[in-house]
């Protein structure tokens, strides 16, 4: 169940110099390339842009400084990123290539990066005008009813992805009818509860929720029917196919307690499961 939503995206100057006038014989008598008005010193030539694999980033543009090249990016859900940047990044506004010298804040935009040594490089940057949105999927990390603050993680590994609930969030139960039979809302919040939170972003860049679906909460129990497609006894885990969604479910089980002995892959099972906040664990199991 676990999914992850998300979107796709300074310059350098050359001075040079006029000689007055009146100074035009002593400039002839000088090297050609100052008599010129270029440097003695050739440009170094632009390097190409970083081989790491890229990382679309989503937030708001929150500073640019022109004289260091780089700019704050603001991501949902995460800690704001200081992103570097220079002539080879493309910039972007809704969708039409813009001059680089036209970056500035923006509440809406998504960053190409990639890891340029130690630094994180802009490939691409695109600002959007129009509000951006999106679904995320995952586990109830926290929640504060004072401030509205919803943290979710997709999984132990990344970032928690950070969402403001609203009075106008709406909340529904998805899944078997049981389960949404109970009608749900902000105590369904629980760490563990596991939720599809569809968002837009305000006029500051943060997300807030539209519609929160709860797909599972602590506590609730569920009926799974479908073929035992892997067993482990010595860790008491399995894995259920369900023939109506094709979905596969992950369930620990007691391999001490019957029928476990006789459980084999492929047979078609009925399982009776509470889920407590992290697994489905199996309180029933019949062989069909």
């Amino acid at each position: 169940m676990e999914r992850f939503f998300l979107v796709a995206m300074l310059g350098a100057a050359c001075l040079g110099y006029a000689q007055p006038a009146q100074q035009a014989s002593a400039v002839s008598s000088e090297p050609a390339s100052l008599a010129s008005g270029t440097s003695s010193v050739k440009r170094t030539d632009v390097p190409p842009l970083p081989k790491a694999k890229s990382t679309i980033l989503g937030g708001s543009i929150r500073g640019v400084d022109r004289v260091r090249d780089q700019l704050v990016l603001d991501i949902y859900g995460a800690k704001p990123m200081k992103i570097l940047y220079d002539e080879r990044t493309e910039v972007f506004k809704d969708g039409k290539k813009v001059p680089l010298r036209t970056l500035g804040p923006s509440a809406h935009a998504s960053v190409q990066t990639a890891l340029d040594g130690a630094n994180v490089f802009a490939m691409s940057i695109h600002i959007l005008s129009a509000q951006p949105g999106g679904n995320f999927e995952g586990r109830v990390l926290s929640y504060n009813p004072d401030t509205g603050v919803l943290m979710l993680a997709a999984s132990a590994s990344q970032q928690p992805f950070r969402v403001l609930v609203s009075p106008q969030t709406s909340f529904k139960r998805l899944g078997q009818s049981a389960f949404r039979s109970i009608q749900s809302g902000t105590s369904d919040l629980v760490p563990g509860s596991l939720v599809s939170v569809k968002f837009d972003s305000d006029n500051r860049g943060r997300g807030v929720a539209q519609q929160v679906s709860v797909l599972a909460a602590p506590g609730a129990t569920f009926i799974f029917s479908g073929t035992l497609s892997e067993l482990d006894l010595h860790t008491g885990s399995l894995m259920v196919i369900d023939p109506r969604n094709n979905q596969s479910y992950s369930i620990k089980f007691d391999p001490t307690r019957e029928p476990a002995s006789r459980l084999r892959a492929g047979q078609h099972v009925r399982i009776s499961a509470d889920y407590d906040g992290s697994r489905y664990v199996a309180t029933e199991i019949s062989i069909e």
